[in-house]
């Protein structure tokens, strides 16, 4: 069982996502560009506090520390505690906070949680294939592409091939090296 924490950096917090959110979260997350190569669809503020509900204990609420907003959501998924692996996935952004420190500082933070407190193996991510900007984002925090999976999904509108990378254990102190110095430089 996943348990619920606050991760705190330089320009980001996490903190387990819950329905004092969903104001922050409609304000930045009702465009329909982020929800075009993801699993679902989010478009009202109904079908924001229904992703919400289903989040689970792994969810967490972005927020931008500088301005105090919500920047997006991002979450562990696929606990296997016996096997000593996570994925990280269902992370999105506000189209404002795309392309800055936000995404790396909430990777790091992630990663260092699994692995170090966690003391987990293995850190799964996985992505559209049709989501090219996701998967260089993937490779640039050190991840390892690993293979997809086709026709792994069906999708609203499409069927969709699955591209997974991971991170082990073993990896982790350069990618940590790696995160670290991107944070130095603001990005």
């Amino acid at each position: 069982m996943l348990t619920p924490v606050i991760l705190e950096g330089k320009f980001v917090r996490l903190e387990p996502l819950t329905l004092a959110h969903l104001d922050g979260l409609c304000a930045v997350g009702l465009d329909p560009s982020l929800w075009a190569l993801t699993t679902v669809r989010v478009e009202s503020a109904d079908g924001m506090a229904a992703y919400i509900d289903s989040a689970g204990p792994g969810a967490f609420a972005v927020i931008h520390k500088s301005t105090g907003r919500v920047a997006g959501s991002t979450r562990y998924m696929n606990f296997e505690p016996a096997h000593k692996r996570v994925e990280i996935g269902s992370t999105w952004y506000g189209l404002e906070f795309q392309r800055t420190a936000v995404n790396t500082e909430c990777k790091w933070l992630l990663l260092r949680h699994a692995f170090e407190t966690m003391e987990l193996n293995r850190v799964e991510l996985k992505t559209d294939a049709r989501n090219e900007r996701s998967q260089k984002a993937i490779l640039r925090i050190g991840a390892v592409y690993e293979g997809t999976l086709r026709k792994h999904m069906i999708v609203p509108g499409h069927v969709r091939d699955t591209v997974y990378f991971s991170l082990l254990r073993e990896e982790w102190p350069a990618a940590r090296l790696r995160l670290e110095k991107m944070l130095e430089a603001g990005n």
